[in-house]
């Protein structure tokens, strides 16, 4: 996920005195992180995977600081202001109370982003299925052969259980993106990604992002900063989908 950025003020004082969603912090706008929309960020805290490049280690660290309450009164404060509220983190489809707090936040008028892992189709599914979803970003972190070393998680088969829902449905939406360092990602895996999403069928874009290490306050494990950047010119065009090069030179 990415590090907290686009930030205008910090909400982090005046917490209440309970916190029963799991909520790290809220970045209050962005224009960066919804396509041609305003935005709020909602950062859960906690994740399944630990990616040792995450850009976020605070949060996936970090307990919940904000309450139901205190969330949806900071969103009455916004109608008219944005058109959405992203759900980041962290991994946010690891909350059952998500369904719950989703239809909350559409009947005031905003529009859900989800950004996941893909750890949780199930949820996934039944949330598309309730029209809670308008804009979905799939984080597609490795091949099979590396997804365990990278993610130190075993939820490859969830995430293409995610990929075939979305794949799927066509009333949204949706994005799927990898962030590559030359240590764990070569051209050869980009390539093995991309022909998994030609399988599916997939007709998005797909956003490949050198990796960069913008946290000043350090990374979720140890990770050197790149030296040897991906080369674009290796990976293999498709006429399946766009391929957008994020922090390319």
């Amino acid at each position: 996920m990415k590090i907290l950025i686009d930030t205008v003020e910090r909400v982090s004082n005046h917490l209440p005195e309970e916190a029963p969603l799991p909520i790290y912090d809220l970045t209050p706008f962005t224009m960066l992180d919804y396509p041609d929309h305003t935005a709020c960020i909602i950062w859960f805290a906690g994740c399944n995977m630990r990616c040792d490049y995450c850009h976020n280690p605070q949060i996936v660290k970090g307990k919940g600081l904000y309450s139901e309450e205190w969330l949806l009164n900071f969103l009455k404060s916004r109608r008219g202001l944005l058109d959405a509220v992203v759900f980041s983190g962290g991994e946010a489809s690891r909350y059952k109370n998500l369904i719950d707090l989703s239809f909350k936040i559409k009947k005031m008028g905003f529009k859900i982003k989800l950004d996941t892992n893909g750890s949780n189709p199930k949820l996934l599914k039944e949330m598309l299925k309730q029209g809670l979803l308008n804009y979905v970003a799939l984080d597609y972190k490795a091949t099979q052969e590396k997804f365990i070393k990278i993610t130190h998680s075993n939820h490859y088969k969830k995430l293409n259980q995610s990929l075939e829902v979305l794949c799927h449905q066509k009333n949204i939406e949706f994005e799927v993106r990898t962030t590559v360092h030359s240590s764990q990602l070569n051209s050869g895996d980009i390539n093995q990604i991309i022909t998994t999403l030609e399988n599916h069928h997939y007709t998005g874009t797909y956003h490949i992002q050198n990796f960069k290490n913008n946290n000043p306050n350090g990374l979720l494990g140890s990770f050197s900063d790149e030296h040897n950047p991906l080369c674009k010119h290796d990976i293999n065009k498709t006429s399946k989908f766009k391929i957008n090069y994020r922090n390319f030179d």
